[in-house]
């Protein structure tokens, strides 16, 4: 059975800007393992968000690939990405993105009722994982009537609701205290645990690169791996 949930291979992104070539990620090759957490360092602008860009589908490479579970995306059509996206990957960022006029329970069925299942289901699976996220006496309440992490909290409830394969997280803490910081990171590698979902984490805080399972840098358009506990 093959261990890998997400694979680039010789990946490659850059732009033209007025005749100029903008390279952004040269023939990176990486890997992730089903139940690991990887962290990804950089500098601001090193390219890290257009590494997540382009394994989540949401940006095409300029040559090489990506196969999610073994499948390349490039064999997909926008449809089928998009369905992957929905259901085989749950996103994190550092803004929450919660819908102010709908309480934390329909914020966290959003995602199962865009896969088309009833009301019913979707209340009952958001409820359920938002005790995982220690949420349920919330659900009733509005993102305005919640406190940074909480918010925070139920971002990540809404991201493992249909039970993803994988999480995509970009600085999911970056406007939190590092107090929230802190309680967001162990619940990360709570549900890492009891879920066996793996996760892809760009972060600058270091206290999570630490206890990452693999840990990547992007310096100079390459990935690079700089610790695997694994």
């Amino acid at each position: 059975m093959n261990s890998i949930i997400l694979q680039c291979i010789n990946l490659t992104k850059s732009y033209q800007d007025n005749g100029k070539k903008i390279q952004i990620l040269k023939k990176t090759s990486f890997y992730l393992n089903k139940n690991d957490i990887a962290v990804v360092i950089g500098k601001s602008g090193s390219g890290k968000s257009t590494f997540l860009h382009l394994i989540s589908g949401l940006e095409k490479p300029t040559s090489g690939y990506v196969l999610f579970d073994g499948i390349p995306l490039s064999s997909m059509s926008s449809n089928q990405i998009a369905k992957l996206r929905n259901i085989n990957l749950g996103f994190i960022y550092q803004f929450h993105h919660l819908l102010l006029d709908f309480n934390v329970l329909e914020n966290v069925a959003m995602p199962v009722l865009i896969n088309n299942k009833s009301i019913k289901e979707a209340k009952e699976k958001s409820y359920e994982i938002l005790k995982k996220v220690r949420l349920e006496k919330k659900i009733y309440k509005y993102p305005t009537d919640l406190s940074g992490g909480e918010r925070q909290r139920v971002a990540i409830a809404r991201a493992f609701v249909n039970n993803p394969k994988l999480i995509i997280a970009d600085e999911p803490t970056g406007n939190l205290d590092s107090y929230n910081a802190k309680i967001i990171f162990d619940l990360i590698f709570e549900l890492n645990n009891n879920l066996n979902t793996s996760f892809l984490i760009v972060t600058h805080d270091l206290y999570l690169a630490e206890k990452a399972h693999v840990l990547f840098e992007i310096k100079n358009s390459q990935l690079n791996i700089k610790k695997n506990i694994k």
